[in-house]
């Protein structure tokens, strides 16, 4: 796989290759591979009003919950928070608090397979994305429609998943903070499949047969206990309820 996404790299060197692990290859009606953030997720060809429109308002509930809690935790302050919306929906996407209009995605081929083997299915997929140059905290791409989020340098110092993960978030620009931005758009037009440059499908047991290339385990992979924010997190979460 590694020689496939290197030849995909050459291939396409007006990109950034970033990965997304999963045990399933998600379609649309037309059969094509769709990756929509969870906000949008759902089977009609249009994004329709229900139930998006009610996860669109435990967004901006959480949100405000995040901003008021955030200064409170036992995590370094941060004035951004309160001023950048991106920022956080990354908090809120990475503690896995409510949906958000972001996807998750990784720097890291072991990552992505790793993550795409945390499920019982012998198979799993890697998709790859291409994205614009990435610089910084949060890379804006007006002619792309795109922002991205080093989650590293976003999230509480305490937290080890985005350095574990190399985690990345990906949404789109202008940010749409409401239904009501959204509501007229396709499905396409929301679904970060759009820039599938390559997907693989691979046999977990064989795949990770070799010493050399070692999967990452879930409890590497979310090193929950020793991250101080994550009593704030459930809080949150317990909160918003269902």
């Amino acid at each position: 796989m590694a020689d496939k996404i290197a030849e995909v790299q050459y291939l396409n060197p007006e990109y950034v290759l970033v990965f997304r692990g999963q045990s399933a290859d998600h379609t649309d009606e037309n059969k094509m591979t769709s990756i929509r953030p969870g906000i949008f997720r759902g089977r009609d060809s249009t994004v329709t009003r229900s139930p998006i429109e009610a996860r669109f308002e435990k967004l901006r509930r959480a949100e405000k919950l995040l901003i008021e809690k955030w200064l409170d935790a036992p995590v370094a302050g941060n004035e951004k928070i309160k001023k950048y919306r991106i920022l956080r929906w990354s908090i809120l996407q990475h503690y896995e608090i409510c949906e958000t209009p972001l996807l998750d995605v990784t720097y890291s081929l072991r990552v992505a397979a790793s993550f795409a083997s945390l499920h019982d299915d012998s198979h799993g997929y890697v998709f790859a994305l291409g994205v614009p140059n990435i610089s910084g905290t949060v890379t804006t791409d007006m002619e792309a429609g795109l922002q991205t989020v080093r989650l590293s340098s976003v999230c509480p110092p305490q937290a080890r998943r985005p350095h574990i993960q190399e985690g990345y978030l990906l949404g789109e620009y202008p940010d749409i903070s409401v239904y009501a931005e959204k509501q007229n758009y396709s499905s396409f037009e929301v679904d970060f499949g759009r820039r599938l440059l390559a997907k693989f499908k691979f046999e977990k047991r064989t795949f990770w047969s070799r010493n050399t290339f070692p999967q990452i385990s879930r409890q590497a992979l979310y090193p929950n206990s020793d991250d101080t924010f994550m009593a704030v997190a459930k809080q949150i979460k317990t909160e918003l309820g269902d």
